[in-house]
């Protein structure tokens, strides 16, 4: 089918709606070692003093601060350079005073081409004191935090003060096998002092070289560091108190998240709510049940609930193996108790695919946060272009949202080489921003002349339709409900752009006595009105009820 619009002909493929772009496209991240955002557990923005900030590549210069301006919708350049080496990935923490950015060269590494961390190779952290909208680097920083390479390095706050960090370090080569083991390290308060980096003092510190850990702040005093092991099928969650002896065996308690055959993937992101009285521990994992098996109804991406007060985990499917996504992410809504799940899929205009963690949009789905029970399928498009469907590897904030700070995420389009962003007020839907795409809006009337008067025989009636009920000032047409009711004679109706010469097909036909409603898609007038005449020899009332209108443009 096609959709006329403002004379614009929107060629639907099979049927089905034309392709939209959901989010922005922001800078060009050429020159980059890695995608910016691929780093499954880190951070990459922050909320501070107003506004939301972002630790990006800059082309030729390095990693920098930057502000989004909401006004424009565009990430602007602090000129703060973080880290000028090209082959770094960063995790980013702000805990209302300090800007603590951990910045490791990265070595990606796998089951079927498995490569060591390379030594002298340092993670850095720099600590950012801000004032004035103003990022400046503390005094003594960078400080190491260790002298290999990893595939992933992520940070946390203790209550004292400390920052620890954690992450895998493979050892070997081809001959001798290969060794991956789980690292951790801290600092002490401040970050200023880092201590020699240690194998986390538990029995099964050594996954595959394909794995990764991630670490959490949590409830009272806690400190856990969760990594996956898809030798053994198990995610592992291991926790200590602070204050305790960092390296000690006794200072460390450790369980299965999860366990059993596919389990376990090289996806984590954890979230935690320090005003959470639960202490409870949100984590985004990933599953291999798509390899083994080609049943669309196993669990992919799978969402893991610590809960202190019973020392266990419950566990709620985000989506199936079916809906072929990829690389979880997840943000917390305190005040709206949900769990925001961001997720990787083909696009919205693409069914099956080729495999589960091919590129193409970024979806969102919900559920409570004491409930957690997702809806089927991928969830909503938050990014979506239809011109280059590469977007994956979307990042969050380790921070909650609210309604003050609203909700952003990131991610990128390593075809394109450009970072793409979503950003809207929480209790939002997300909607198009391309020129020429369908907006839909909470249905609303916008005409009912049996409340004043009805049309009159062969006279026309006008209502404002833009800048009205949740429709912008400037858009091409909108599509409404025409209803017809209490028409005195036959005839029909024709609806039009106000101030343009009106067309001779009708939109609506009808006999007397009969009331006839019928969905419409008519432009708009440089007035913001549309005209509907009554082409009849008798009198009639009209209602219009909008349900959405088209963009200025063309897609």
């Amino acid at each position: 089918m096609a959709t006329i619009v403002a004379g614009t002909v929107l060629a639907a493929a099979n049927g089905a709606e034309a392709a939209t772009t959901y989010g922005h496209p922001s800078i060009s991240y050429s020159g980059a070692g890695k995608p910016p955002t691929s780093d499954k557990p880190q951070s990459k923005l922050w909320w501070n003093d107003g506004s939301w900030w972002a630790d990006m590549w800059t082309t030729g210069s390095g990693w920098h601060i930057y502000r989004l301006d909401r006004s424009s919708e565009t990430w602007v350049d602090t000129g703060v350079l973080i880290d000028s080496r090209t082959n770094t990935l960063a995790d980013t923490l702000w805990d209302g005073s300090h800007l603590y950015i951990a910045s490791h060269v990265v070595t990606v590494s796998n089951e079927v081409t498995p490569l060591p961390s390379i030594p002298e190779q340092y993670a850095y952290l720099y600590r950012y004191s801000y004032s004035g909208g103003h990022y400046t680097l503390d005094s003594g920083f960078p400080s190491v935090i260790a002298k290999n390479s990893s595939e992933s390095m992520t940070i946390a706050q203790d209550t004292t003060g400390a920052i620890w960090a954690t992450w895998t370090q493979v050892a070997g080569d081809a001959v001798t096998g290969f060794t991956n083991t789980v690292y951790v390290n801290n600092s002490a308060p401040g970050g200023t002092i880092w201590a020699a980096p240690f194998i986390i003092p538990v029995a099964n510190p050594n996954p595959a070289p394909d794995d990764i850990s991630a670490i959490v702040a949590y409830g009272e005093k806690k400190i856990g560091v969760m990594w996956s092991d898809q030798r053994t099928g198990s995610v592992w969650w291991a926790t200590r108190t602070d204050g305790t002896a960092p390296t000690a065996t006794s200072s460390w308690k450790v369980q299965a998240a999860t366990k059993g055959t596919g389990l376990a993937d090289d996806h984590l992101n954890l979230k935690s709510l320090q005003a959470d009285s639960a202490g409870r521990v949100f984590a985004a994992v990933k599953t291999n049940l798509d390899v083994a098996s080609t049943d669309p109804t196993l669990d992919q991406l799978v969402l893991l609930v610590f809960k202190p007060g019973t020392g266990s985990f419950s566990k709620s499917t985000i989506s199936l193996t079916g809906d072929c996504t990829s690389r979880p992410q997840i943000v917390l809504d305190p005040e709206n108790n949900l769990v925001h799940a961001f997720q990787t899929g083909p696009s919205s205009t693409v069914s099956g695919c080729a495999y589960d963690g091919v590129a193409g949009s970024i979806y969102e789905k919900t559920a409570s946060m004491d409930n957690p029970v997702f809806g089927a399928g991928r969830g909503t498009p938050i990014m979506e272009d239809p011109a280059s469907p590469n977007i994956n590897d979307v990042t969050t904030s380790k921070q909650p949202v609210t309604s003050k700070t609203g909700l952003v995420v990131m991610a990128s389009d390593d075809v394109a080489k450009r970072y793409w962003f979503a950003d809207r007020p929480l209790g939002v839907a997300p909607v198009p921003t391309a020129p020429g795409a369908f907006v839909p809006v909470t249905p609303s009337r916008l005409l009912d002349t049996r409340n004043t008067a009805p049309a009159g025989a062969f006279s026309s009636v006008s209502f404002q339709a833009a800048g009205v009920a949740g429709i912008p000032l400037k858009v091409s047409a909108i599509v409404f409900n025409l209803t017809v009711t209490q028409p005195q004679s036959y005839g029909h109706i024709i609806a039009y752009a106000s101030g343009t010469t009106r067309p001779t097909t009708s939109n609506e036909n009808f006999v007397p006595g009969q009331t006839v409603p019928n969905s419409v898609t008519v432009p708009v007038g440089a007035d913001g009105k549309v005209t509907l005449v009554n082409n009849s020899n008798g009198t009639t009332h009209l209602i219009a009820d909008v349900a959405g209108y088209y963009i200025v443009g063309t897609p």
